[in-house]
């Protein structure tokens, strides 16, 4: 059975990952089908979106989809974001209640279960932003909220401002993408990995009960490539091949498994548009990892303990 967390302190109960979306806008009717029913099946009940994913395609699909396969609205969770536009960042009110409205007529939905604002505009108004949020969630457009990409700093002068609490925040983590917990391991050392990249987000989402959503957690680099099975990193792949051989598992779940072990509760969110990818990654959600294991893979992935 699938495991499920509390997104922030929402009343959302949601499956442990999330099918990321953004991949399906070129899929066909069939694929897609088969790959929104397999998710349903192994109790994926989450799905993440945007507005910029296929120029809005991903979303339209997806709601075909759903309507072909008679899949009840209730029965499923529907997180989409906003913000990123052609060459620079918006989180205008405007902008923001025009997104949603175009969001919910591609979804063919009445609500978002979750809106997100999708990486800092840097000329974000607070005030302005409270006014969109709190218009959409008075009306029953939005019903939680939360950002991507975000720092504490930033989560706090926007918090300030809003009459509700954000529930999300959405950050690339990974086995070969790990600011999240490399300076907190290498704490007051002079090496790479002890610069604070990120403002200590892991643990202030855990004080603040924020749910982190790590997106691209098979990628390396900058979306250089995914490292299962890469050829850049022998060590990594040969500490997952014995390991994945003791547990029973793939890599691919394997590397989804190792950030679920983390105490934070996190929801990844798996992008893969494969349906058998989306089981073995269910079947390694059942696995728990142990603390040595964790380690060994963190070490096998170039990192240092001191």
């Amino acid at each position: 059975m699938m495991k499920t967390l509390q997104l922030g302190t929402s009343g959302i109960v949601a499956s442990e990952f999330s099918l990321g979306c953004m991949r399906t806008g070129g899929m066909t009717a069939d694929a897609l089908d088969e790959l929104i029913a397999t998710s349903l099946e192994v109790g994926v009940n989450f799905f993440d979106h945007a507005d910029i994913y296929g120029a809005g395609k991903c979303e339209e699909v997806f709601a075909a989809s759903i309507k072909r396969l008679k899949i009840d609205r209730s029965s499923i969770y529907l997180q989409s974001k906003c913000g990123i536009r052609q060459g620079f960042f918006d989180f205008s009110k405007e902008h923001i209640l025009n997104s949603v409205d175009g969001i919910l007529s591609r979804l063919n939905t009445d609500y978002l279960d979750v809106l997100l604002l999708h990486r800092p505009d840097t000329l974000m108004e607070p005030e302005e932003v409270a006014e969109a949020f709190n218009h959409l969630q008075t009306i029953g457009k939005v019903r939680n909220f939360g950002v991507s990409n975000f720092n504490p700093s930033q989560i706090e002068l926007l918090q300030a401002s809003l009459p509700m609490k954000l529930q999300a925040n959405q950050l690339q983590f990974g086995i070969m993408h790990t600011p999240l917990v490399d300076h907190g391991v290498t704490v007051n050392m002079k090496h790479t990995n002890s610069v604070d990249r990120d403002g200590s987000d892991l643990e202030y989402c855990r004080l603040k009960q924020i749910t982190i959503q790590p997106w691209s957690p098979f990628q390396f680099g900058f979306f250089e490539g995914v490292f299962i099975d890469h050829p850049k990193f022998p060590e990594l792949n040969a500490v997952l091949d014995k390991l994945c051989a003791e547990y029973g598992v793939t890599k691919t779940g394997m590397a989804i498994a190792w950030i679920q072990r983390h105490p934070a509760k996190m929801q990844s969110v798996v992008g893969s548009t494969n349906p058998g990818r989306i089981k073995e990654v269910a079947e390694a959600c059942k696995i728990d990892l142990s603390r040595p294991h964790w380690y060994e893979i963190y070490r096998a992935a170039g990192n240092i303990l001191p």
